[in-house]
């Protein structure tokens, strides 16, 4: 049999063939005297072999383990393993599929889905609610609480697992104080204001202190306030979140942070 007949009765491509020689995973035949390969039944029977075990999942180099006779596993063991994997990768769709339905769940809900999505429940939860808020505000809702949307949703998604006390605790009082939300907008209203003011403007103190009045004890309990002069020091995401604002903005974000240490201290 020529490669093209070989393939065609296994029900590969001839590509495929090159790459299991190439692989070493099947053997290549002599060449005859005209300088194609001439293939036997036996070829036939594992080219079949090696579909199917393909066909079940496995990867080439646990197919070779399998053909191989000094193979360190035997293939009950090895589909055991890709039994478990195949376990692991089931839990793993059931529970994207899961987000999913609560995002369509969401769309249903509200009509859209926010420009940050997908993010968790609790955060689609908060931000449901800071559209109601925007919807209570006069006129167009602030720049700097898109902005916010952003921010939360790069911290949801960048601590995953890790120390999310403080993040938690921020979401909790954002969903159980109405207040906390009102509060929120009365600061996304003020930083827009400093978008074209100077650093030394009286406003930035003012709003300094309305940034440190808007964070629950909740979460400023479980916040991680930079050291003294730790803050000055800088570091690649501080630097990038700072010169994301105005000036004057940036100002005020530095000064809240010096009363929010002086409050936890």
């Amino acid at each position: 049999m020529r490669i093209g007949e070989l393939a065609g009765i296994v029900g590969v491509t001839t590509r495929a063939v090159r790459h299991y020689h190439r692989t070493g995973l099947l053997p290549e035949p002599p060449r005859q005297p005209n300088g194609y390969r001439e293939y036997s039944l036996r070829d036939a029977v594992e080219l079949a072999r090696i579909r199917r075990l393909v066909e079940l999942g496995l990867s080439l180099d646990e197919v070779k383990d399998v053909l191989a006779d000094d193979a360190g596993k035997d293939l009950v063991e090895i589909l055991t393993e890709l039994d478990a994997d195949l376990a692991r990768q089931e839990e793993a769709i059931r529970q994207r599929r899961a987000r999913l339905a609560r995002l369509f769940e969401q769309a249903e809900r509200t009509g859209r889905l926010p420009a940050e999505a997908p993010v968790s429940p609790e955060l689609a939860a908060v931000f449901d609610d800071m559209a109601r808020a925007s919807a209570q505000v006069p006129g167009p809702e602030p720049a700097m609480a898109a902005k916010e949307r952003q921010l939360l949703a790069l911290l949801e998604t960048g601590s995953p697992g890790g120390d999310r006390g403080w993040f938690n605790g921020l979401m909790h009082a954002f969903r159980a104080d109405p207040a906390a939300m009102r509060r929120a907008y009365d600061v996304y209203a003020r930083m827009d204001e400093l978008a074209e003011a100077a650093e030394d403007d009286p406003r930035v103190e003012r709003t300094a202190r309305a940034i440190v009045d808007s964070i629950p004890d909740e979460a400023l309990r479980a916040m991680r306030l930079p050291a003294a002069g730790a803050e000055e020091a800088g570091d690649g995401f501080s630097d990038a979140f700072f010169s994301d604002f105005a000036p004057a903005q940036a100002a005020a974000v530095h000064r809240a942070i010096e009363l929010l240490t002086e409050r936890a201290g």
